[in-house]
């Protein structure tokens, strides 16, 4: 995994801009509403997810399985914020404690057992009612179903990629028992889910 993002980041471009996608806009607004102040961010890239929640006056740390996209981020960010190197799966990478988790575009691409380790960390490192927000990709994309079928509703695919498709059912099953509280549909370059869990949520 670690050469596969060295090499998506080889020509030390910001390949996606700095335009936050949707999911993130809404999730900075929610964390605005609910006073989040310091969040954590699984697989930030070189920080183009994490622009609005800094200018917004949050202070982010990241965690990022590339070295190239981690330097693009300091030429962008400098002491802005702090990167630890690793892969997610390799979670916790401080004992710190974070108001909120912002995790974009990730999860989906792990096994069923390395998902329920990142929930979980996740969960584990937030404060007393903290959030955490995913975004997932839906079954209705267009691309579900299509490359070599490796697993229940998971297919491999764009040269190597593995893409795990999430629905309503698969949603309540992974999250349920982290505080799931909310899903909500974003529609961005593929139909996306938006969830939302609380720590110690009262259902």
């Amino acid at each position: 995994m670690t050469e596969f993002w060295d090499e998506a980041y080889k020509d030390k471009q910001e390949m996606w801009g700095f335009e936050p996608a949707k999911s993130t806009v809404l999730t900075k607004n929610f964390f605005i509403e609910q006073k989040v102040r310091n969040i954590l961010i699984p697989g930030i890239g070189y920080g183009r997810n994490a622009k609005i929640f800094i200018e917004s006056g949050m202070t982010v740390t990241g965690i990022e399985i590339s070295q190239t996209a981690i330097d693009l981020a300091r030429k962008h960010f400098g002491n802005d914020l702090t990167i630890y190197k690793g892969s997610v799966t390799e979670m916790p990478f401080d004992s710190k404690l974070y108001d909120g988790v912002f995790c974009y575009g990730l999860i989906y691409l792990l096994n069923e057992k390395e998902r329920k380790k990142l929930i979980r960390d996740c969960y584990n490192q937030l404060t007393d009612r903290g959030i955490m927000v995913f975004s997932v990709i839906s079954k209705d994309a267009e691309t579900y179903g299509q490359g070599k079928k490796i697993g229940k509703d998971r297919f491999e695919m764009f040269g190597g990629v593995k893409i795990f498709f999430y629905d309503k059912e698969t949603i309540d099953i992974e999250f349920g028992i982290a505080g799931l509280f909310e899903v909500t549909e974003v529609t961005e370059n593929f139909p996306f889910y938006l969830i939302k869990c609380r720590k110690n949520n009262e259902k």
